[in-house]
Formats: C-alpha cells, sequence, structure tokens
C-alpha cells in the first residue's frame, strides 16, 4: 500500500443530513464520505481466507453489516469531526459472520483510522485471545496489499504496521495488567466477561485517543450479573431513544422471549440477518428439531440461534422478572413502620437488612442495607469479582472496621434506621443471632427467629415468587439485583420451595434476607388482615 494510505483524508460531509436514519440525533453531523471509507477499505484490501484451502477471496459485507454496523459507527461526527460513538455493542446470534467482521475491522483500524493508533482485541482467557490473533493474522496473510504494510510476529502475538509502528494485540482478562495503553478496542463475546475490569480499563484508555473507540460485537449470554448485560441494556436504551446515551451506539437482532414464537421461520430470519448467506435457513431449522427434544438443547438453541439471554442454572427469577421492579430512588414518608429481614453472616462476610414497607395496593417497597469488613474487601474483590468498592463507593454498601464484621456496627445502624422508621419486629436465622438480638432488645425491637428449614421458608419463599409475578415489588439497589440475579431454590417432594445458598452460584444475602421479612410479616395478622393478601402465589 502507498504511503497516501496513511494521510488524514478531508470529510466532506454529504447534502444527506441523515435525519432519516435511526440513530440520528440532534446535535450531530451525517458524513457519508466517512461512512463509506471503511466500507470501501474493507472491499478493496481484506481478503477472507478459503476454508477449503482455496485462494483467499475478497471481502465482501453482508448489508446488515456494511449499513447497520460500519456506516453508522464511522459516519457520525461531533461538530468537531470527532466520532460521535464512544462505544458500540452489536449483539447478533452465532454464525452471523461476526469473525469475519471482527478481522476486517480490526485490519481497517490498524491501517487507516485516523490518529492512527494501537488496537486491542480484548478476549475472556489467553486461549480466546490467542485464537482472535490466528484469525487476524490469516486475514492479513491472505492479502497482498496488507501483509505488505502488516507484520505478523507471531513470537509475540501481535500484529504491527510496519510504517507507524502502531500494534494490534489481543488481550485477556485473565492475564491482564494495566499497562497505561492507548488506542481503539474490539471486545470479543462480552457476555462471557465476568468481570468489566478489563473492559473498564479499555474503555478509559481511549479517552486518550481521538477517534477512539471500544466495539463489543457478542451473542448474548447467561450471566445476568456480568458486564455483557450491562452492555445489552444499554443497547436497549439507545435503540428505544438515541439521545439517551448519543455517544453509544447499540445493535441488537434477536427474537423477542415474551412475544416471539420460536418455531416461526419469520422470526428465525428476523433474529438472524445473514441467514442465507453464512448459513442455509434449511440447517437452521434442522437445529430448531433437534433441539426441540431436549429442553437443554433449546436453551444452548435459544442462545446461540436466536440471541435469547438463558439461565446457566435452576434460577428462581427467570429473565429480568425481578430486576425490571427496580425504580430510580423510594420516596418512603418518615415514621412509615417496616418490618426487617436479617441475613447474618460468618464475621467475613456480607451481612444484609431488608426492610419491608406495606402499600396501598398489597406490594412492598424494600430497602436493602448490607455491611462487609474493611479489610476483606480488597481480597474479596479479587477472589469473586464482586464490585465490591464500586457499591461502597455509591454508598450501597457499608463497611465495618477491622477484618471481621462489628456486629455492633450493624446493630447500632439499624436502630438508627428504626428512628426515622419504626420497625414492628426483626425476622432472622437463629444462627449466630444471640450477641446482636440483645442489642436490638435492649434498643426495644422485637426479634423473632425464622427457622431456615424448607417448611418455614416455603410460604414466604412462594408469597416473594407471587410478589414479583404479579409487580408488587419496588426497590432501589443495584445490590439486590446481583443478589436476585444468583439465587436458586431448593425443592422437596411436596413442592415446598426456599432459596439455596449451595445450590445459587453466588450470593443471595437480600433475597434471603428479604424472604425472612417477609415471614414475619405475614404473621402479623393485627397489621395486615387476611382479605389484604390478594396475591396470586405460584
Amino acid at each position: 500500500m502507498a504511503k497516501k494510505t496513511a494521510t488524514k483524508p478531508i470529510s466532506v460531509p454529504s447534502l444527506d443530513d441523515g435525519s432519516d436514519r435511526p440513530e440520528w440525533c440532534d446535535g450531530f453531523v451525517w458524513d457519508k464520505t466517512a461512512a463509506d471509507r471503511p466500507v470501501q477499505f474493507i472491499e478493496k484490501f481484506c481478503r477472507a481466507p478459503s476454508q477449503d484451502g482455496g485462494p483467499a477471496k475478497p471481502m465482501r459485507l453482508i448489508e446488515w453489516q456494511r449499513e447497520r454496523v460500519i456506516r453508522p459507527i464511522f459516519g457520525w461526527k461531533r461538530p468537531d469531526d470527532r466520532l460521535r460513538y464512544r462505544r458500540a455493542g452489536i449483539f447478533c446470534p452465532k454464525k452471523s459472520g461476526k469473525s469475519f467482521l471482527m478481522a476486517s475491522l480490526a485490519q481497517y483500524m490498524l491501517c487507516a483510522h485516523f490518529p492512527i493508533s494501537d488496537v486491542y482485541v480484548a478476549a475472556v482467557d489467553r486461549l480466546q485471545a490467542r485464537e482472535i490473533y490466528r484469525v487476524v493474522a490469516k486475514f492479513v496473510q491472505a492479502s497482498p496489499q496488507l501483509s505488505k504494510l502488516l507484520e505478523v510476529i507471531d513470537s509475540r502475538s501481535i500484529i504491527r504496521n510496519r510504517e507507524h509502528k502502531n500494534v494490534l494485540r489481543c488481550l485477556s482478562a485473565d492475564a491482564y495488567r494495566n499497562e497505561g495503553l492507548n488506542g481503539s478496542v474490539i471486545v470479543d463475546e462480552i457476555h462471557a466477561h465476568r468481570s468489566d475490569e478489563l473492559i473498564s480499563a479499555l474503555t478509559y484508555a481511549t479517552r486518550a485517543t481521538p477517534n477512539g473507540l471500544v466495539l463489543a460485537i457478542s451473542t448474548a449470554g447467561d450471566d445476568r450479573n456480568g458486564v455483557g448485560f450491562q452492555w445489552w441494556k444499554d443497547c436497549e436504551l439507545v435503540i428505544r431513544s438515541p439521545s439517551a446515551n448519543p455517544s453509544f451506539y447499540g445493535l441488537i437482532y434477536a427474537a423477542d422471549p415474551d412475544t416471539d414464537d420460536f418455531s416461526d421461520p419469520a422470526v428465525w430470519r428476523n433474529a438472524n440477518p445473514s441467514m442465507g448467506i453464512t448459513f442455509r435457513e434449511e440447517e437452521f431449522r434442522a437445529d430448531y428439531e433437534d433441539a426441540s427434544t431436549d429442553p437443554r438443547k433449546m436453551a444452548k438453541w435459544l442462545r446461540y440461534s436466536l440471541n435469547v439471554w438463558t439461565e446457566s442454572d435452576n434460577r428462581f427469577f427467570h429473565g429480568d422478572s425481578f430486576t425490571r421492579l427496580r425504580v430510580p430512588a423510594l420516596d418512603i414518608p418518615a415514621g412509615t413502620p417496616c418490618w426487617c429481614g436479617l441475613d447474618l453472616a460468618s464475621n467475613r462476610d456480607i451481612t444484609a437488612a431488608v426492610f419491608l414497607f406495606r402499600r396501598p395496593d398489597g406490594g412492598f417497597d424494600l430497602v436493602l442495607k448490607c455491611w462487609v469488613p474493611e479489610q476483606t474487601v480488597a481480597e474479596a474483590e479479587r477472589k469473586t469479582k464482586i464490585p465490591y468498592t464500586t457499591w461502597i463507593r455509591d454508598g450501597w454498601m457499608n463497611v465495618t472496621e477491622g477484618a471481621r464484621l462489628d456486629h455492633e456496627k450493624v446493630a447500632a445502624d439499624i436502630v438508627e434506621f428504626s428512628k426515622r422508621y419504626p420497625i414492628r419486629q426483626i425476622g432472622a436465622d437463629p444462627w449466630n443471632l444471640g450477641g446482636i438480638a440483645t442489642l436490638f432488645h435492649r434498643a426495644g425491637i422485637e426479634v423473632t427467629e425464622i427457622g431456615q428449614g424448607i417448611g418455614s421458608l416455603t410460604g414466604p419463599t412462594k408469597l416473594l415468587e407471587g410478589l414479583v409475578a404479579d409487580r408488587k415489588i419496588a426497590y432501589d439497589s443495584p445490590v439486590m439485583d446481583f443478589f436476585a440475579n444468583n439465587v436458586c431454590v431448593r425443592q422437596d417432594a411436596n413442592g415446598n420451595i426456599a432459596p439455596d445458598k449451595a445450590k445459587s452460584r453466588e450470593k443471595i444475602d437480600g433475597i434471603a434476607a428479604t424472604v425472612n421479612a417477609l415471614a414475619i410479616a405475614m404473621t402479623a395478622e393485627a397489621e395486615m388482615p387476611a382479605d389484604s393478601w390478594n396475591i396470586v402465589v405460584l
């Protein structure tokens, strides 16, 4: 390639102002020349390696890749001529040509995305990072022009621009170390990233790069506590309203689990924009018929083939049935009485308290408070990737001094809360309750032991399930989101159920505390007449 490739071209916006585009937002400029430039680069210089050993073929973008991904991301500008978008999330099913699209964009950004800078591909582990590097390297080696400009250094797993010395490097979340990065980022399968440490570091790194871009291309996943689901929700937001976050671009191709018929070929085609190009509909139908014979196969088919978020285990709250009940803030008048459910942890773990306020409609407002020993935060966060530091910083979690949880501090905080909101009663697991119960009794707050056997907990657990189904719960804490997305239940032969900490993949303290609170609320007949419990219990 000639040296002029590295010279920044003059951007000449077309007469088309982009006002008819779905991502249009006031205050930004549609630059048709900039939108077309990466498309022209990819289709002129990029080559797709043959799968059967034959000659490489010129890359031909599929219409949705060209019109719904590349052109809007690179075509929208700010008034200062920089890219409008800083982040972009693209979610599509498997077999949509994701690897080809990633490899093509990586080559474009390494050679012709100005200013020329490094490109990072973020993978969840070393194996995947190495695999991505190999894919991009094969694309480079298949192109007569790009193989002259770009040097594949296999011993270091990097691809270097010979002229500008910038490199493409694949980083993995399990090996990442902060190295003062600077450039643009492509995130592979963001749904698989349990922690957002690598993604956040790379996102912040782009701030120092004019036109720095973080682009995630992924399928749906099964972890609604991960960074991938956060990006999915960001996509949903800007698809509904681009002005809600004008620097984020979102695109989702998926079936709607609430309204779509998964057996309908029209739904298949709508969720798979590459159907008929990268695979045949007949093959897709055969996969569907095979998956229909086994619920476990069907869960995987829905995720991979229709881009539907599924569950990795027997989670109690399916989909976002619980987390959709979260509100921006609760407004509970001072003096409103409540019940309190307490889930006491070991001295080095989370303790949670839920304050339950009855609403006129028969539902409840939930206020969650959590405590954790200060000296355990760093190690716990490193091991579990749970964002304790963020929650503490934002006021959603409290710390007690030292390496062991200070139960006196927990009790003092709850007693202080009761001065504004009178606590009718506290319900808690008898385990480890003695000392803190004494502190509550001194403050005049009644404490009731809630047995943790399945017989004792099935009533309040089923009540919670019914309240969620009827949308009669409201809360405002992201920590409760975390607990709800983890909880699994155990069930006996009689159909009794209870939260199961052993089966749940992560902590469920807030849900356990909620069930304890409901257990005492259900028995408070004086405050809750029997005919007021007009709630469907599933």
